[in-house]
């Protein structure tokens, strides 16, 4: 008799900087839920943009987890040393017609649409790509390559949708026991950018392969990646990739109603240290 694989979980911070609580409330919510599945808690880096992420940055994280209690299941995965693994899901969509070379800026897209109060935008609140690119001449996209022009790829969310089944789904648990089917909407994020002009990939792709190729089965991560969640889905379909279950769990805020962030100089787990604060004080904060 065969023995079934316990199911799998991943801690995935992004090394650009210190942990605060909202990471360590993360991190505490999928040691639990690995501890109550019996599961395996395994720990990724998502370390992409070389500029931003360090390895200081990243021996702090792996200092802060242990000093919180949480250990993780084999070696940690860091995105940088597997561009290798999303270039071939890249080539994989491209060679079904569903990527194309995006040569806009960021402030030409913002020019294109100014003005536009009706123009939809992304869950993140960037506008639609308005489509210049989509639309470009074969011969003059072949001259801008040939020139070693930079190029995003990005999803031709029409075709994309067009090759899978109509309607996409996945079970999200919330912080509950009970399960809520949830009707995904990729069209939401438009013609999504998968590499962008100076990094290989983007955290959509990236995301979708790393959770395939380490049997992720359980995804604990924060509400503010919930709409993200829909793209994923299309992603994991189109490439033929297992969905996980998921998890969004409720964000850790500040008094004025913001979620901590990195951006905001939210306080690290690092300063609280030094301030005296013990591990066992951040757990009963959040209940642990």
């Amino acid at each position: 008799m065969s023995v079934a694989a316990p199911p799998v979980l991943r801690f995935a911070p992004s090394p650009n900087g210190y942990l605060h609580l909202g990471h360590a409330y993360s991190a505490l919510v999928n040691a639990r839920r690995a501890d109550s599945l019996g599961a395996r808690l395994l720990l990724r880096m998502e370390d992409i943009d070389g500029d931003r992420c360090k390895p200081e940055f990243e021996a702090a994280i792996i200092e802060d987890l242990a000093w919180l209690g949480i250990t993780f299941d084999v070696e940690i995965r860091r995105q940088s040393e597997h561009f290798s693994d999303y270039q071939a899901a890249l080539q994989e969509l491209s060679a079904r017609g569903l990527l194309y070379p995006c040569f806009c800026t960021r402030t030409e897209i913002a020019r294109a649409v100014a003005g536009r109060r009706d123009w939809p935008r992304d869950p993140d609140g960037s506008p639609h790509y308005p489509g210049a690119c989509k639309h470009m001449e074969e011969g003059d996209r072949a001259r801008r390559l040939a020139s070693g022009r930079p190029a995003a790829l990005r999803l031709d969310m029409g075709r994309a949708l067009a090759s899978v089944r109509p309607r996409l789904n996945w079970l999200e648990f919330g912080e509950g026991e009970e399960a809520r089917e949830i009707l995904a909407e990729p069209a939401r994020w438009g013609d999504a950018v998968l590499a962008r002009r100076d990094i290989p990939a983007s955290y959509h792709i990236a995301v979708v392969v790393d959770d395939a190729l380490q049997g992720v089965t359980d995804v604990v991560r924060g509400q503010d990646l919930f709409d993200a969640t829909s793209l994923h889905r299309l992603l994991q379909e189109l490439l033929g990739r297992p969905h996980p279950r998921y998890r969004h769990h409720d964000l850790v805020r500040d008094q004025g109603g913001d979620k901590l962030s990195k951006r905001t100089f939210a306080k690290s787990i690092r300063a609280l240290r030094k301030e005296g604060v013990s591990p066992q004080e951040v757990r009963r904060r959040f209940g642990f």
